[in-house]
């Protein structure tokens, strides 16, 4: 044992001795552009951060104006909706993007008004949501084709006018191929939108483009065409059970469907009743919401938690880090709207304060987390 002692201090010494040899050899760079190059590398490395950005999206419900809302809106020789989204209009105002289910066509006075079954509002709803803050409005809906081709090439025309992007009804092919996108703080959101069906009435056979249906391979393919064009998508449905408080089968199938195709956040219409928020997991590992039903923002529909609405608000959030990017749907929160007699839209914390934890329990059903306004 004395003798080996000796020998294992000297084979350690010379590992050591061949160690520090062999690290001052590591080669350097042996020219001027070499030498460039090694230093931008260093100094990019060292200096990397972490590039964020974010975009906030606020989605409401059904616009459905029946004859009894037009007739309070009449001032002049027009219509001012301006008084019933005035108290909800900050809170439109506060998102950068708002899009809205505009679920009757504004076709309107020169082709006459009209209400259920088949409805023509006046063009100046658009006006007062183009006032309170709205961005973008979805025209895919049951209710489309009431006033055929005439109300919608109104519609559209207006919709230009007054300068607010739509989705789901087109005035030709060429317009239904452009995708609506958005963009702002960096971050690009394409808009897609859908119905089930048209209340039997079907567009020309030459002229598809005038609704937006429900169809599998032709959504997914809409969604792969946004996603070449934006950081995510946003994809209106008209679906679903009138006046059920739950998702039917075909909306869960269907959402699922959207969400592994590509689609970020899901906004659901028709049943005109709030159903509640989830979130779908996909097989990519990403997180998509999903709003089954946004319920009716501002209608003539009383009762039965018709009258009862609200303000979906999402957070879209990008980043970048060393080349890699990653882009996500985050902080979901929801506002609970009330329409009175008189057919303005209030918080509903504001007028009906006592019904407030039974909706904020409704739509956090499957979101405990769900932020909402406390009673």
């Amino acid at each position: 044992m004395k003798k080996t002692l000796p020998l294992l201090i000297i084979l350690l010494i010379s590992i050591g001795g061949l160690s520090f040899w062999l690290s001052s050899q590591k080669e350097e760079p042996k020219n001027a552009s070499d030498l460039q190059t090694y230093r931008n590398v260093s100094q990019n490395l060292e200096h990397a951060s972490l590039d964020k950005s974010s975009v906030t999206l606020a989605a409401i419900g059904d616009i459905l104006i029946h004859d009894r809302v037009y007739e309070k809106a009449v001032e002049g020789g027009g219509y001012n909706f301006n008084p019933m989204l005035q108290d909800v209009q900050n809170l439109l105002l506060d998102a950068d993007i708002t899009i809205a289910n505009q679920e009757t066509v504004i076709g309107g006075t020169t082709i006459g008004l009209s209400s259920y079954p088949a409805f023509n509002s006046p063009t100046e709803v658009g006006d007062a949501l183009k006032n309170a803050g709205v961005d973008i409005v979805s025209m895919a809906n049951n209710h489309t084709l009431d006033r055929g081709e005439k109300a919608i090439q109104n519609a559209i025309q207006h919709w230009k006018k007054i300068d607010m992007l739509y989705t789901g009804s087109y005035t030709s092919k060429k317009d239904r191929e452009q995708i609506r996108t958005i963009e702002h703080n960096g971050i690009t959101l394409a808009f897609l939108s859908y119905t089930y069906g048209t209340n039997g009435i079907r567009p020309p056979a030459n002229k598809p483009y005038l609704v937006n249906y429900i169809d599998k391979k032709v959504m997914s393919r809409d969604i792969q065409n946004a996603k070449k064009q934006a950081d995510g998508v946003v994809v209106s449905v008209h679906f679903g059970t009138e006046y059920e408080r739950l998702p039917n089968h075909t909306q869960i199938e269907l959402s699922s469907f959207l969400a592994e195709a590509g689609a970020d956040l899901i906004l659901g219409h028709h049943p005109h009743v709030l159903q509640p928020l989830e979130w779908i997991e996909t097989k990519d590992d990403r997180k998509v919401l999903v709003a089954y039903s946004l319920g009716n923002f501002l209608s003539g529909q009383k009762g039965d938690y018709k009258d009862i609405g609200g303000m979906l608000k999402v957070e879209f959030a990008k980043e970048k880090f060393r080349g890699n990017t990653t882009f996500s749907v985050t902080s979901p929160s929801f506002i609970p709207t009330f329409v009175d007699k008189e057919y303005h839209v209030h918080p509903l914390k504001k007028v009906k304060p006592k019904r407030l934890d039974e909706i904020n329990n409704h739509m956090s059903k499957w979101i405990p987390n769900l932020k909402v306004p406390k009673s």
